[in-house]
C-alpha cells in the first residue's frame, strides 16, 4: 500500500512539474509571441543599376537573408534611379510638394541636394552612430565632401574619380606613325601637343578629301579640366565669395595649350557624354567618370557602319608638368533621414555591413567605382583585380591604385551657385572655342596667339554676371 502511494505520489509529481514545463514553455513562447517585435524596414533610393539588375539589390538581398535576419532588419529598396532623377525626388518631398513621396530612410545624394533642401536637420549626423575610429577609416577627402554645415551628412559607399579612357588600338597606330607614346598622355601639354597633331595626321590620311582631320580628345566636364587644372598650379579658381571666376595667371596657363588645340581641331567641342565619341572612332582619348566604363565599348563603329575592335584601357588623369597630383573625386554617397532610434539604427547597421573593407570591395568592382577605405585598397583591392574577367576594367582598376597611391582627390566648394557657375562654364567655352575653331578654318595663316587670346578675353568678358 504505501509503495503504491508512493507510486503515485512520483506519477503525481511528474504530471505537476511536466505541466509546469509546459506552461514555462508556453509562457516563454508566449512572451516572446507578444513582445516579438516585428521586422525593422528601412527603405533606400538608390541609383547604382536598373530594378531587374543591380548590383546594390543583389547586396541588399545578402544582407537581408544574413545580418538582417539576425539582427530584425529588412532594407527595401523603394526606387532605382539616376542621380538627377533622385535630387528632384527628393527636393519634392521636402518641400511637401503635392502627390511627392514620402523620403526614404536612406537616399544616395550629392552635396547639391542637400545644400538644396529647406532643412537639412531632418538628416542624421553619421558622427551620432559612427565612432572616430570608424569614420578614421574612411579616405578623408571622402568623408569631408559629405560635410556640410559642420555635420557629416552624406557617407560615401562607392566613389569614382576622373581617369583616361584611351583607344589604344587607334592611339598605336598613329603613335607607330609620328613616334608618340603613352607617356606623352601623363601630362597636359602632352595631351593637346597630341591633339594638334593628330588632327593634321588624321587629315593627311585621306589628301583627296580637304579638313577632314579627326579631333583627337573629348572631355567629359571642361569645367572640372579648368577648375582642377588652376587650383593644382596653387590659385582659387572661384572669386572668394563664391558668386565668379578668378582669373588668375594660372587661368592662363590651363587656357592657352587647351585652346590652342581646340582651334586646331584636336578637342571635341560639342556636347553630350564623352564615350559617344569614342564608340565612333570621331575621338580616341577622353576624359570621364571612371564609373562611366559601364558604357565604354570594344568595338567602335564608324560613320561608314563598319566595326572595329579595340582595346580600351585606362590612366590616372593628367596633370601639368608643374602642378600637383590633383584629380576630381565624383560619386555620390548616401544620406539618412532622422525617424525613429530603431530605424536609425537599422540604417546605421546595413551601412556598417556595406561599407565593411571586403564586402565595399566586392560591391564596386561590379560598378567602376572605388571602395571608401584605405584597407580596402591595400588589402583586398589588388587581389580583386585579379579575379576581373574583363581586360577593361582590369585596367580601370590598376588605374584606381595608382592615382590613390600617388593624387590628392579634390573636392569642390559647396558654393550656392556652383552648379549656375558650372552650366554655364560649359555652354561658354564650347560656344567661344567653336568661334574661334571656324576662324581658324576659314582663315588658317592668321596667328594662333591673337587668336587663343582673342577668344580667351571673349570668354572672360562674357563669362561673369
Amino acid at each position: 500500500m504505501g509503495e503504491c502511494l508512493k507510486n503515485k505520489k512520483k506519477v503525481h509529481d511528474l504530471l505537476r512539474y511536466g505541466f509546469l514545463g509546459v506552461l514555462i514553455v508556453m509562457g516563454v513562447s508566449g512572451c516572446g509571441k507578444g513582445t516579438m517585435k516585428e521586422p525593422v524596414t528601412v527603405t533606400i533610393w538608390h541609383v547604382y543599376g536598373g530594378q531587374a539588375e543591380s548590383p546594390l539589390n543583389d547586396m541588399i538581398a545578402q544582407f537581408n537573408e544574413t545580418v538582417g535576419k539576425e539582427e530584425n532588419i529588412q532594407v527595401q529598396v523603394g526606387s532605382v534611379t539616376n542621380t538627377n532623377t533622385i535630387h528632384e525626388s527628393v527636393l519634392s518631398s521636402a518641400f511637401d510638394d503635392p502627390g511627392a513621396e514620402e523620403l526614404p530612410d536612406m537616399f544616395v545624394s550629392y552635396p547639391k541636394t542637400v545644400l538644396a533642401m529647406p532643412d537639412d536637420s531632418v538628416l542624421v549626423d553619421y558622427r551620432d552612430y559612427f565612432s572616430e575610429e570608424e569614420l578614421d577609416s574612411f579616405i578623408p577627402a571622402f568623408l569631408t565632401e559629405g560635410q556640410i554645415n559642420g555635420r557629416q551628412l552624406i557617407l560615401p559607399v562607392a566613389k569614382s574619380t576622373e581617369v583616361m579612357f584611351v583607344n589604344e588600338t587607334a592611339f598605336d597606330r598613329y603613335a607607330k606613325d609620328r613616334g608618340a607614346s603613352l607617356a606623352d598622355l601623363e601630362n597636359w601639354e602632352g595631351v593637346f601637343r597630341l591633339a594638334a597633331d593628330y588632327t593634321k595626321w588624321t587629315d593627311e590620311q585621306t589628301p583627296n578629301i580637304e579638313g577632314d582631320g579627326k579631333p583627337f580628345f573629348v572631355h567629359d566636364y571642361h569645367f572640372n579640366y579648368f577648375q582642377v587644372g588652376v587650383e593644382s598650379l596653387g590659385e582659387s579658381f572661384f572669386t572668394k565669395d563664391g558668386t565668379g571666376l578668378a582669373f588668375g595667371p594660372a587661368f592662363e596657363q590651363v587656357w592657352e595649350p587647351y585652346a590652342s588645340a581646340a582651334v586646331q581641331g584636336g578637342i571635341w567641342l560639342r556636347g553630350g557624354y564623352a564615350t559617344e565619341p569614342l564608340r565612333t572612332g570621331d575621338a580616341i582619348v577622353s576624359v570621364a567618370s571612371s564609373a562611366s566604363v559601364l558604357y565604354y565599348s570594344d568595338t567602335v563603329t564608324y560613320a561608314d557602319n563598319t566595326t572595329e575592335k579595340v582595346n580600351i584601357i585606362s590612366m590616372p588623369c593628367p596633370v601639368f608638368e608643374n602642378g600637383e597630383n590633383l584629380v576630381m573625386q565624383r560619386g555620390a554617397g548616401i544620406c539618412t533621414v532622422k525617424s525613429t532610434p530603431e530605424r536609425e539604427k537599422a540604417c546605421m547597421t546595413f551601412l556598417k555591413w556595406l561599407t565593411d573593407s571586403k564586402r565595399n570591395v566586392e560591391f564596386v568592382t561590379q560598378l567602376g567605382y572605388m571602395p571608401v577605405k584605405q584597407e580596402a585598397f591595400e588589402k583586398y583591392l589588388p587581389d580583386a583585380i585579379e579575379q576581373l574577367q574583363d581586360p577593361m576594367y582590369q585596367s580601370l582598376y590598376q588605374a584606381f591604385l595608382q592615382t590613390q597611391e600617388q593624387y590628392t582627390f579634390y573636392t569642390a566648394p559647396q558654393y550656392e551657385d556652383y552648379l549656375e557657375l558650372e552650366t554655364r562654364f560649359e555652354d561658354q567655352i564650347r560656344q567661344k572655342l567653336q568661334i574661334a575653331r571656324r576662324s581658324y578654318v576659314e582663315l588658317p595663316e592668321q596667328s594662333m596667339v591673337e587668336l587663343v587670346r582673342a577668344a580667351q578675353e571673349s570668354f572672360m568678358r562674357d563669362y561673369q554676371p
